[in-house]
């Protein structure tokens, strides 16, 4: 209902009732495009990308041990951003066929995570202080390539800032046939593996100890959540806050059980996105949702770091 054009709740629910194919209201052609076309996917593809941002970030900070972990801490979402960057600033270098940002995006984001675990595995085995700090310094790397990327960018800078700050306005239904069953496919999968998340949170030696293939799930996991954020992140933007302030939110309501806590987060960051892209086009001008967010989350994360201790899990 809300937005530049201002549509009644009746209209609305008229609309989406013969979008089902069993009704069939009257509604003006105007308002019938905007919601079926505009809204209706935006609000979707928004739920969709809170759901995987925060699915992922619940696998990170479970991985890490460590509740400040979010799914860009291994350069997942700066990857992302160096391919759709490259992708809008240099358009003649990206083939028709890929069609926009989405797969310039997707394919840099799993090519950065691919990069950082290489770097961090000796040996057959992968330390995660050694995976968060070959993630930084690569983060480091690629935020480089992109600001210079955004420098040479030329009339295309508006868009490529845009991309940056996380951007819902112009979603479609072809970003969700793109995200939707990556995500879906990811999150179910990730539910299957809560027991081992459960068991790594005592330490490497006892989930060894208690039958866990430590290095081979550490591996899946950190793939899982790699394409799930890649897929979230293609569409979408850089978007922050969500995978971080959501899990531990809701850590705190249901506990630290996976089992549990994985979908209750995914839920909570797809109401969390809807809820700030609301806000972000409510006003009389409307504002990059990745700002809002930003705007919420962080007051809200320093607000938990004053009255809980969040160093550990």
């Amino acid at each position: 209902m809300l937005g530049p054009v201002r549509i009644d709740p009746i209209t609305v629910s008229k609309v989406v009732l013969n979008m089902t194919g069993l009704f069939a209201f009257e509604v003006p052609g105007p308002e019938e495009t905007i919601i079926s076309n505009v809204r209706l996917p935006r609000i979707l593809l928004a739920a969709i990308v809170g759901f995987s941002l925060a699915a992922a970030g619940t696998v990170m900070q479970g991985f890490f041990r460590n509740p400040l972990a979010d799914p860009s801490i291994i350069g997942v979402s700066s990857g992302a951003a160096a391919g759709a960057v490259a992708a809008i600033a240099f358009p003649a270098l990206v083939p028709a066929a890929l069609g926009g940002v989405h797969i310039p995006a997707f394919v840099g984001a799993l090519v950065t995570a691919f990069l950082v675990y290489a770097i961090a595995t000796e040996g057959g085995r992968t330390p995660v202080a050694t995976l968060l700090l070959a993630g930084v310094a690569l983060q480091a790397f690629l935020g480089a390539m992109i600001s210079y990327m955004m420098v040479h960018s030329g009339e295309n800078l508006r868009e490529a800032v845009y991309w940056m700050m996380g951007r819902l306005h112009r979603s479609g239904w072809s970003d969700l046939e793109f995200t939707l069953p990556i995500t879906l496919v990811g999150v179910v999968v990730l539910a299957a593996y809560t027991r081992e998340m459960n068991v790594l949170l005592l330490g490497e030696e006892d989930a060894q100890a208690l039958g866990v293939n430590v290095e081979r799930t550490k591996v899946l996991l950190l793939a899982l959540a790699t394409i799930v954020t890649a897929a979230g992140v293609a569409v979408a933007g850089v978007i922050g806050f969500v995978g971080l302030v959501v899990p531990h939110m809701m850590r705190l309501v249901v506990g630290p059980d996976h089992r549990i806590l994985l979908p209750t987060s995914a839920l909570a960051g797809a109401s969390f996105l809807v809820l700030t892209d609301t806000l972000s086009r409510a006003g009389p001008a409307e504002v990059p949702v990745g700002i809002v967010t930003a705007a919420l989350g962080a007051p809200f994360f320093l607000f938990l770091l004053k009255r809980r201790e969040v160093h550990s899990l």
